[in-house]
């Protein structure tokens, strides 16, 4: 994981800053790096917090460790239906979910699934939308904090 920041942030300054001075270069990687690692660890958050939302809509398990995509119902695979009060509960807060999605303004909305449901990185994102990395970076953040209070409101408890 180190190794991939190290090479995201030395990919980004041979790209971006390719014809700078020389004697500028080391300080404007440190920059780059930090920023880079800086946005590895919040997405990281962001994702775990989404993660354990929605890990908390399937079944709880006994091991330690829970596949969320092992409980996906797939008629193709015949696999067991969920227990009736158990499907109603999901079904439940996956239309909350959708409601606050539905309720955000089209900007957070739009950067926080291309970001967090289509999985894009924070260049990716701003080039679909059209501007800055930093207007991606604070769509998402107030998507963030957006549906998690709406989703407090409604009764599910993030943790």
């Amino acid at each position: 994981m180190a190794l991939d920041i190290v090479q995201d942030a030395m990919l980004k300054l041979a790209d971006k800053y390719a014809g700078n001075p020389q004697e500028e270069l080391p300080l404007v990687f440190q920059r780059i790096l930090q920023n880079t690692i800086r946005d590895h660890y919040r997405r990281q958050k962001v994702r775990s917090m989404w993660t354990t939302l929605f890990s908390s809509l399937s079944p709880q398990h006994e091991e330690d460790e829970h596949d969320p995509l092992e409980n996906l119902q797939d008629k193709d695979n015949n696999s067991q239906e969920p227990a009736p009060d158990v499907s109603l509960e999901q079904s439940q807060v996956i239309a909350l979910i959708e409601e606050a999605l539905i309720s955000l303004p089209a900007r957070q909305r739009e950067a926080f699934l291309l970001r967090y449901w289509e999985d894009m990185d924070t260049a990716a994102t701003a080039k679909v939308m059209g501007c800055s990395e930093g207007s991606v970076k604070q769509h998402c953040s107030r998507a963030t904090h957006a549906l998690a209070t709406a989703l407090k409101a409604k009764g599910v408890d993030l943790p």
